[in-house]
């Protein structure tokens, strides 16, 4: 593996830790957020598939998803549920930033930087649901994030 492929299987990984949470935070967000989270959840399927067809591409392993991921925080009500949703989309946001940086290619970082600008999106209408302000941060995926 080189290290762009490195960096997104990480990303990879990523996307397969926010499908699994989006499945926790679908059984105890409020039904009004039904729709956001459907449309998040399979935005980050569309990513995986273009993250493993990339991994593919460069004839590196595609890893498979694990069996389940530890949340940042337990899920007991609506509020934890979508504090959950923000957290994994920051660590997207993290692992997307990784793949830009670590990109050998401008297809790379091309890949990286629609990975990195759909979780700050997401991110950011979550902060706005939370009511935390304010809703967006300078340097997405950064240690400000």
């Amino acid at each position: 593996m080189t290290t762009t492929t490195d960096a997104i299987a990480v990303a990879l990984d990523a996307e397969n830790a926010a499908i699994f949470t989006y499945g926790v935070v679908a059984a105890h967000a409020a039904a009004v957020r039904d729709q956001m989270i459907s449309e998040y959840t399979a935005e980050h399927r569309a990513q995986r598939t273009e993250l493993e067809a990339a991994l593919t591409v460069a004839q590196a392993a595609v890893p498979a998803a694990a069996a389940g991921y530890n949340l940042p925080v337990p899920v007991t009500d609506p509020v934890s549920a979508l504090t959950v949703a923000l957290a994994v989309e920051e660590d997207c946001a993290i692992a997307y930033r990784s793949v830009i940086e670590q990109a050998a290619d401008p297809e790379g970082r091309r890949l990286g930087l629609r990975g990195l600008t759909a979780s700050a999106v997401r991110a950011a209408q979550w902060r706005v649901v939370l009511r935390i302000s304010p809703a967006t941060v300078a340097l997405p995926g950064g240690d400000a994030a």
